[in-house]
């Protein structure tokens, strides 16, 4: 099959793969408004064509942090990619580079940093959570930095897991042959009562619900790396995130994932947007 649209990505994995890896990675909170109004936000927002412009030579690129990228698109991250792909985020890493743009990679791969850092040459990201133990986190931001990486992606938006009913009613697990890779080899600590099977469960659960913006400053006590704060649709958050010493933030409702009912990512983005310009 010649795929002439990018849409028909979604038709192909629902046909090719097992129901719970699907719904896992389609679905999103509660009633799932926030994702469809994700893809819906896209339909009000229109070109405004300007004609007899020259236009035999585009640039597209851009810069994030420093950073040239080919263009002003970028891989968010996402958890478990071998669950869809043998390859999984090795396939992801290697894409991103030949592209010339950054991947960011989720704390929650089933490939571990110093694994993607091994495909070879890229601009990389990584994504993360913050736990109760703090000494994991801290683990995590050295094993990142030492692969490599440019960047520390903040979640800021999952004090708790989003209730996805499509998970409930599957009893969501990872598959038995897959684990989260960044987790090896650490000092787990307080979470060190986790088997493999149940780690990714598990780690969700340690997901520390009193993160706040003294975190923020915290990190920066810990890496020399810029922090981006992730999940931000608010120009008051906006305000507060610069003014915690932020080096960027990514408008985010977390792919509809997390908190139903709120504004699309792309709607947001104009809140955000127009503190920037006041």
């Amino acid at each position: 099959m010649e795929i002439t649209n990018v849409s028909e990505y979604q038709e192909i994995a629902k046909q090719k793969l097992p129901k719970m890896a699907y719904d896992y990675y389609a679905s999103g909170a509660e009633d799932q408004w926030t994702l469809h109004e994700n893809r819906f936000a896209f339909t009000k927002i229109l070109f405004r064509p300007r004609i007899l412009i020259d236009v035999s030579k585009i640039d597209m690129t851009t810069t994030v942090l420093g950073f040239k990228i080919s263009m002003p698109i970028m891989i968010a991250p996402t958890a478990f990619q071998k669950m869809a792909h043998p390859e999984g985020e090795y396939a992801t890493a290697r894409a991103a580079s030949a592209a010339g743009t950054i991947m960011t990679l989720s704390s929650w791969a089933t490939s571990s940093v110093e694994e993607v850092a091994s495909t070879g040459p890229g601009i990389r990201f990584f994504q993360l959570y913050v736990y109760k133990d703090r000494n994991v986190v801290a683990q995590l931001v050295r094993r990142a930095e030492r692969a490599g990486f440019k960047a520390i992606a903040l979640t800021v938006d999952t004090p708790k897991l989003g209730r996805r009913e499509a998970d409930i009613k599957n009893r969501f697990t990872l598959p038995p042959f897959l684990t989260l890779k960044n987790f090896e080899g650490l000092d787990l600590g307080k979470m060190d009562q986790a088997d493999d099977s149940g780690l990714a469960s598990y780690v969700a659960g340690q997901i520390d619900r009193s993160l706040s913006w003294k975190d923020v400053k915290w990190l920066q006590t810990i890496t020399t790396l810029p922090i981006l704060v992730k999940g931000v649709l608010t120009a008051e958050d906006t305000r507060i995130a610069v003014e915690a010493g932020a080096a960027g933030i990514i408008v985010s409702n977390h792919g509809a994932r997390q908190l139903d009912y709120v504004p699309a990512t792309i709607m947001a983005l104009e809140e955000v947007n127009q503190w920037f310009q006041t």
